[in-house]
Formats: structure tokens, sequence, C-alpha cells
């Protein structure tokens, strides 16, 4: 019940008590007309009538999302609710109690003479955060190791079976290439953005050149942001900031 309702609830009620105390009859008009002379000095007060359209609250206009003008839901603000993919961050990503760079080192402990080539979290809403990392050997060789993002245990390492030899060789070289580590261009990345880093992974660019992709999660307001720092240098490429 909103609160103008509320009042003229409560006013007709002292009006009520009032009439009988007193032993008056007043004539009400059947539309909303003033009451002249009866009740208590709270019923001069200006009264809602019966034919008035209901009030919207403030804390309802909040919590719809604004429309753009093609009549997409526009990014949510402050007092707005989550996307689908926000919600999904903020139950999964105070679950994780092993961050990235832990899971990296189970993940190549679990396979004797690899690098980090990429790690991503995973896992639904309603269950245990996984890390799923892949390393690979000098000759480019991939195992991907599913770490629980809980209790740090790493998963026996399965060998990626799809790659060929070119796949093995451009990977090869990205390794050779990168002097910048995994951990290097994460603290570049949430230097800029506090929050949780979601994942990392070793890439190049249309132009050739290798870069470290990060993505950090915002507790804010649980939007993502993902970087592009280049792995000869730490230089910044790029900075987008995911609202969906």
């Amino acid at each position: 019940m909103n609160t103008e309702c509320s009042s003229s609830l409560t006013r007709r009620h002292h009006v009520s008590r009032g009439l009988r105390a007193a032993g008056l009859v007043c004539a009400v008009a059947a539309m909303g007309a003033l009451v002249t002379g009866c009740g208590s000095e709270d019923d001069g007060a200006s009264r809602k009538t019966s034919g008035s359209a209901p009030t919207t609250s403030a804390a309802t206009v909040a919590a719809a999302p604004s429309k753009t003008a093609d009549g997409d839901s526009a990014s949510p603000s402050p007092g707005d609710r989550f996307t689908d993919d926000q919600a999904e961050r903020k139950a999964l990503v105070p679950q994780v109690e092993v961050p990235y760079d832990k899971a990296l080192t189970a993940a190549t402990d679990a396979v004797p003479g690899s690098e980090p080539v990429s790690i991503e979290l995973q896992g639904a809403a309603d269950g245990t955060p996984w890390w799923d990392a892949d390393v690979a050997k000098a000759d480019g060789g991939t195992f991907t190791v599913r770490v629980d993002a809980v209790s740090g245990k790493a998963d026996k390492p399965r060998a990626e079976t799809d790659e060929d030899a070119d796949d093995k060789r451009q990977l090869a070289g990205l390794l050779d290439k990168a002097e910048v580590t995994a951990e290097q261009a994460a603290a570049v990345a949430t230097g800029r953005t506090k929050g949780t880093v979601s994942s990392v992974e070793l890439d190049d660019t249309d132009q050739g050149v290798t870069i470290w992709s990060v993505d950090v999660v915002s507790p804010k307001d649980w939007t993502k942001t993902s970087y592009d720092i280049d792995a000869a240098n730490k230089k910044v490429l790029r900075e987008e900031v995911d609202r969906d």
C-alpha cells in the first residue's frame, strides 16, 4: 500500500469515529466532494479521490531498466537490476578461494616442463567453480587441466588431440616471444581495474603482436573489463568494459 493511500484510509477511519462520537451525519458527494464542518483538524487535508490513477513509487521507477532508442535495455546503473551475466558473476566470483595465479601454478605443476597459455573461471552459479587452464610444452603441445577454485586441487591433465603441426609451431612461437608473464600482465590490468582476474590468455593481434588478454571482474557492479596487454613491454593496447 503506498503512503498516500494509507494516510487516506486513516483519515476516513478518523472521520467515521468522529461522526459516531458526535452523532452527526455529514453528506458526502459520490465523487470526492469535500466534507465541510465535520471531523478533526486532520480532515481538512487534501484527500485522494476514488477516481485517481494509482501512483508509481520512486523505488519502482529506479528498479525498471532504462531503454535505448532501439528498445533494448540499456546498461544497468546503480539501483537497476543486474543483467544475466552480471548476476552470474556476482554469484560465482565470491565463491573463488584459489585465485587464477595459484591455479596456473597447480596446472603447470601437473604438467612438468610446461608454461601457462590460458586460464578461465568456469562454473554454474549454484555449483563449485573451477579454473579451466591450458598449459603447453616447448614444442607447443597443449594440455588442459581443470583446477578446483575452492580446494586448488588439479585434475589429471588431458592432452589436446585436435592440434596439428602448424598449431603447435604457432603456439611455440608465441611462448618464445612473450617476455611478459601472465602474472605481470594481470598485475597491469588489476592496477587499472580493481577486482578479480577471471581469465588470462596468450594470443596475438591481427598485426602479429603477441599479447596477453586479461579479464577483470569488478565487485562494485560485477561488470567485466577486458585488456589486451603487449607481451613484450606491458603496454595496454585495448581496454573495453563489458556491461552485459
